[in-house]
């Protein structure tokens, strides 16, 4: 979470101080309509900034994942600048259309404005005189990003839409990317701002184009076919077994891919369960906790073609401590049985305690994470919250008396991980310690 945390924040402040630099701070006698100008300036600088570096990310930049921490958090930092920016445009919108609602029911008077210099540069020119084509694209296309980044943030919107309907902020993106260019201050294409938004736009519009063009993460897909199908009834729980008809580069334990069983419903993300010994296979467990992935057991048929991408993410279960805590919430055990699976073929000499905590146990499940813990050398903690209660700090202390020898991994609902993350913390644990992947697309 810290890399995320300083690139949101410096990108902010970068954009703040690149602004400042170009544009006064507060113009002499603090002036209204001065102040709504420096105002409409510095939130369209930051909204198209944060746009832009959204649109970036959502190209699933493997080469970032180290300074983020892993695919995983460059989504969530995808959502915290879509979120960003929608509050920011709005913010841009009130002052542009308050302003001049405020003019029309005679609660302010606009001020007078003198004769405007001829521009002898023709392609300043030409911008000029298109100010009002892009004021009426900027609106219209605010309007419609409005609509599309809050049903992105509806939960109950339905997988299937939100990843078709959220295509279309590429388009959107472009249309306000119009508006902008248009719209800046002269002045700042010759300062330090200028320069960095032009990147900026350069790299979202080219990441847009690949999105309506479908080729994201086009490099990194291998096509398969399902080849084994294992449903665990009391948990609902799918195993998915893939072979590959074309070449896959390979995997670590903990990391996930994108998979698309159905190219109407589009790429869901699972980790991926297994390890890799280059036999070209890999298997999926997967919940059945959504409309879609209730119905997988119904849907999918061995023999049926799959598409999978990655893989992706950095839950690697690298660390210096000899000694490592694994927890995981439900369906969060996946990542460990991979590395377990790992581990049975290349040790790698560390003390593993592993706890698995579920509200509906699999008897069948359970046995084989029993088999795989046996093989792997790690001893296995069943915990039944209907039987046994909630998992917490002091239920893991009391079974593992050196834990402050280990690092500890999570994976499993988000509220979860954060109960065990600040209790660990009060207690001595360093925050670099405790590593959680945050599972979360959307």
């Amino acid at each position: 979470m810290k890399g995320i945390k300083l690139a949101y924040v410096g990108l902010l402040v970068v954009l703040s101080l690149l602004w400042w630099m170009a544009d006064p701070l507060l113009p002499d006698g603090y002036e209204y309509f001065a102040l709504r100008t420096l105002a409409i300036n510095y939130t369209g600088i930051l909204g198209i900034g944060v746009m832009s570096v959204g649109m970036i990310l959502a190209l699933r930049p493997v080469r970032l994942e180290p300074l983020l921490g892993g695919l995983d958090k460059t989504y969530r930092l995808h959502k915290w600048l879509g979120i960003t920016g929608l509050v920011v445009s709005v913010i841009h919108w009130l002052w542009a259309q308050g302003t001049k609602w405020a003019v029309g029911w005679g609660w302010l008077v606009k001020p007078a404005r003198g004769p405007r210099a001829e521009q002898t540069d023709p392609v300043l020119r030409f911008l000029q005189q298109q100010r009002g084509l892009a004021e009426t694209i900027g609106e219209w296309a605010f309007y419609a990003a409005v609509v599309l980044i809050v049903l992105a943030l509806v939960k109950r919107f339905p997988y299937r839409l939100f990843f078709k309907t959220h295509r279309v902020l590429a388009v959107v993106y472009l249309f306000l990317v119009v508006h902008s260019v248009v719209l800046m201050p002269f002045g700042y294409w010759t300062q330090g701002v200028g320069p960095v938004i032009t990147l900026l736009m350069a790299g979202g519009s080219a990441a847009a184009v690949v999105s309506l063009l479908r080729k994201v993460g086009h490099r990194r897909k291998a096509v398969g076919e399902i080849d084994e199908l294992l449903r665990f009834p009391d948990n609902q729980v799918l195993k998915v077994g893939i072979r590959f008809r074309d070449r896959w580069a390979g995997h670590e334990a903990g990391q996930f891919a994108f998979v698309t069983f159905d190219t109407a419903e589009g790429a869901h993300p699972f980790t991926i369960s297994s390890g890799w010994t280059g036999d070209g296979r890999l298997f999926f467990l997967i919940k059945g906790i959504g409309d879609y992935t209730a119905r997988l057991p119904e849907l999918l048929r061995v023999g049926d073609v799959v598409t999978v991408e990655g893989p992706y993410g950095r839950f690697a279960f690298a660390s210096g401590k000899r000694r490592q805590i694994w927890v995981g919430g439900g369906i969060g055990i996946t990542p460990f049985i991979a590395r377990m699976k790992a581990l049975a073929v290349a040790p790698d000499g560390r003390a593993v305690d592993l706890f698995y905590s579920t509200a509906a146990p699999d008897a069948g499940f359970i046995a084989r994470l029993q088999r795989d813990a046996d093989a792997a050398g790690v001893r296995l903690h069943v915990l039944v919250s209907a039987r046994d209660g909630r998992l917490d700090v002091a239920r893991i202390c009391a079974a593992v008396p050196a834990w402050p020898e280990a690092d500890i991994w999570f994976c499993g609902p988000g509220g979860f991980g954060q109960a065990l993350r600040e209790g660990f913390t009060a207690k001595g644990l360093s925050a670099d310690d405790f590593h959680q992947e945050l599972f979360d697309m959307r």
